[in-house]
């Protein structure tokens, strides 16, 4: 756990080191919420991780709403294809209001800029359109 009771994936293993690199650097990651009839939701989505909270940038939907009723979320990795490999982690989410646009994001345009180029998408159309933004802070990480 760190200081401020999140807590941490802990560094001194290889599979610790390993599991610290995919999450700084995996572009896309399963977020799932929950729906107010209680059904899981799964969306692919692309996060910035800073080893203490992830911040996602969301379009205005039904994520958002299922977030309003509950706040409890995984977010998961994709495996090796062969059951291993796999990370998984659970929080809290809350959108944060007071994040800055993904346009202004130094860290998350570091990241994803190159994808943006990809798609002939400007960081401006980006932040627009996915424009709120959610921060989750794990409350477990499972990994294997």
């Amino acid at each position: 756990m760190s200081q401020s009771g999140t807590p941490r994936i802990e560094p001194g293993s290889d599979q610790a080191d390993h599991v610290t690199q995919r999450l700084k650097t995996e572009r896309i990651g399963w977020l799932t919420t929950v729906a107010s009839n209680g059904t899981p939701q799964v969306s692919p989505i692309w996060f910035l991780w800073d080893g203490e909270e992830f911040l996602i940038y969301s379009l205005d939907s039904v994520r958002i709403r299922n977030l309003s009723g509950e706040a409890r979320v995984s977010l998961n990795l994709d495996g090796n294809g062969a059951g291993g490999d796999i990370v998984i982690v659970e929080g809290t989410a809350r959108v944060d209001t007071t994040a800055p646009s993904a346009a202004e994001n130094a860290g998350y345009l570091d990241k994803y800029k190159p994808v943006m180029d990809e798609y002939d998408w400007t960081p401006e159309w980006f932040a627009g359109r996915y424009s709120v933004a959610i921060r989750i802070t794990p409350t477990k990480y499972r990994y294997w």
